[in-house]
């Protein structure tokens, strides 16, 4: 069982690939990062090394899975397992009219039967993986207070004792997957009463959750971990503390390190650019994910506008990186090593 479900990262379409989680992991080494969602038609039938491959430095990782057939999210979940990842999560909470048009994602809130069977069939090709649950707390005009504890006791008989709940409704007709994730009011006791009914799962709580204080309020009401979403994205330095503040607090255990600064993680993304393009990535796949990286820092709007605006023009690579960083006030070692740039040892990153 992972011990690292204090903290993790949402998985979020089209940003949480395997570049992104590289920079991710290099600001904290517990948290819990999660894939995008993937079809498990497309695990099965299609470029599984394109759509599945990650750096060793990535775990703890999880694979999260779309779909609704019982046989083929068992055979994607046998996939995953043996590429290595650490946990395979079903996807009950996405709102996206794609999604629901293929039936799965949070419109399988309304079907527990078949989502009971679909966990089962999967925790029986997960070997020792964890097979969990990622969901809202109901959809449409669904009552949360009846329907969650339905859902629970049907997929954790089924084999799933870890959830994470999205504390607020999805609704599937007239709003966008982004209205979807600020207009249902959020409504965090349901979450918490479920938690209380079913004391023996682990019962994680996503929505709206900013700050690291926030995440150590609700752990230290219960909650077996909080996941923040978008807000990693947008603020990725919100992650530079959580080893510390997260982990090793409420597990009492001494200070290690000081731990990453920002501008030393962004020192190792120019040589992680640089390795990219040496195996025929394009920079711009990876520079994308760092346009936020120094959000609230002096010279911030001139690194973005220098990263969003350069990034997909010839040529570009590391130097663009490098180049941005200097608008930034960073200490005088960083100034040195961006004017007597090293190459990337291009075998350390497989």
């Amino acid at each position: 069982m992972l011990s690292n479900r204090l903290l993790s990262v949402a998985p979020m379409m089209e940003r949480t690939d395997r570049h992104c989680r590289y920079f991710f992991r290099l600001l904290t080494k517990e948290t819990l990062l999660y894939s995008e969602m993937i079809y498990a038609d497309a695990i099965i039938r299609g470029d599984r090394k394109k759509l599945l491959d990650f750096s060793n430095s990535e775990h703890p990782i999880a694979l999260q899975i779309g779909g609704n057939d019982p046989s083929v999210l068992a055979e994607a979940t046998k996939i995953g397992v043996d590429w290595g990842y650490d946990e395979i999560n079903l996807n009950v909470g996405c709102p996206s009219s794609r999604v629901r048009s293929g039936k799965f994602g949070a419109c399988l809130m309304k079907e527990h039967e078949l989502v009971a069977k679909c966990v089962e069939s999967m925790a029986k090709h997960a070997l020792k993986t964890p097979v969990t649950i990622k969901c809202r707390i109901g959809v449409d005009d669904q009552d949360p207070e009846i329907v969650l504890p339905d859902f629970i006791q049907a997929v954790s008989q089924a084999g799933a004792k870890i959830l994470v709940i999205h504390a607020r409704k999805a609704i599937l007709n007239g709003l966008s997957p982004k209205e979807n994730r600020k207009i249902p009011p959020i409504d965090y006791d349901v979450v918490a009463k479920v938690r209380d009914r079913f004391p023996n799962l682990q019962i994680c709580i996503n929505g709206e959750i900013k700050e690291l204080e926030t995440v150590l309020r609700f752990i230290k009401q219960g909650f077996a971990g909080c996941m923040i979403g978008r807000q990693a994205y947008k603020n990725p330095k919100v992650l530079l503390s959580a080893d510390e503040k997260i982990f090793r607090s409420v597990k009492c255990q001494e200070k290690k390190s000081e731990g990453i600064r920002i501008e030393e993680a962004l020192i190792k993304m120019v040589e992680y650019v640089n390795w990219h393009q040496s195996v025929g990535g394009k920079a711009s796949s990876v520079l994308r994910h760092l346009i936020n990286s120094v959000s609230g820092m002096p010279g911030a709007k001139v690194f973005r506008s220098m990263i969003s605006e350069g990034m997909t023009c010839p040529g570009s690579g590391p130097e663009l990186l490098s180049r941005a960083m200097k608008h930034v006030i960073f200490t005088e070692e960083v100034e040195k090593y961006l004017d007597h740039q090293h190459d990337a040892n291009l075998e350390k990153f497989y």
